[in-house]
């Protein structure tokens, strides 16, 4: 795996292309928070994006676990693409996709909420996010000690739903998390974003590039190989799917003002 900045030549690369450029949130453009609530976009990031989102030679995708309405607020940047939910909730101009969910899973859903909620109350920092389609039950605060137990109640309260079949249990970064059992992830969100704009350009013209840290952007990355630009936020990681790394949300801000000097937009 390489760094971005050292090894792509960035000028001569994308100079002529029209880029599809695809960006987590948490972690990816916003440092790690303790709390979701917590993590901000920092200025000189979010200028950088609304620059970029008035080139003619981009369009930005933001694709985020966070619910749809939540990641809008957050970025809160006008004429660029939102993905939200792992990109079962989709809107932008022109463009809008929703992955329905069915009654029984929202019930469920319901029923592993208010069940982990009583089971958690006595376990400092641990609290849960309900996102409407999805659930995630954060341990970054839990201690140490206490992880284990967090682990095992979650998997005791969802092991009395899973015989339905209409959810599964994911793993992200200090958090367990449930979505519905449907065959749709970042990586298949991405396909079908790019199926839209190659209506328009064509397929030597058009570079995706996915800037991602979690668990859940590897879908992305592999779909991407030999189509588009993987880049991987944090230390260099030999499981990722991702051709290229970049170290922080630093280092990604620093790609998007390259980025943005390439495209003429300074």
């Amino acid at each position: 795996m390489q760094n971005l900045l050292k090894t792509l030549d960035i000028k001569s690369e994308l100079s002529s292309k029209y880029i599809l450029l695809f960006l987590d949130f948490d972690g990816t453009l916003s440092p790690i928070a303790k709390k979701p609530t917590e993590a901000s976009l920092p200025e000189k990031t979010k200028k950088t994006l609304i620059d970029l989102s008035k080139s003619k030679r981009c369009k930005l995708v933001i694709i985020s676990g966070r619910a749809l309405k939540d990641i809008k607020k957050k970025v809160n940047v006008r004429g660029i693409i939102y993905a939200g939910n792992h990109g079962l909730q989709i809107e932008g101009p022109g463009i809008k996709l929703d992955k329905g969910v069915s009654a029984g899973y929202k019930n469920i859903l319901k029923k592993i909420r208010n069940e982990l909620a009583k089971r958690i109350t006595r376990i400092k920092g641990a609290f849960m996010e309900d996102k409407g389609l999805s659930l995630s039950l954060h341990y970054r605060m839990v201690r140490e000690k206490e992880i284990s137990l967090i682990k095992y109640i979650f998997r005791e309260v969802t092991g009395r739903y899973s015989s339905k079949n209409f959810f599964k249990v994911e793993n992200g970064k200090k958090l367990l998390e449930i979505r519905p059992n449907v065959n749709w992830d970042k990586g298949k969100a991405v396909l079908w974003l790019l199926s839209k704009r190659q209506f328009i350009f064509k397929d030597d013209k058009m570079l995706p590039i996915y800037i991602g840290d979690d668990v859940t952007d590897e879908d992305a990355f592999r779909v991407l190989k030999n189509k588009g630009i993987s880049v991987f936020v944090g230390s260099p990681d030999k499981k990722s799917q991702a051709k290229y790394y970049l170290k922080s949300p630093e280092e990604v801000t620093c790609f998007l003002v390259c980025l943005e000097k390439v495209l003429g937009m300074t």
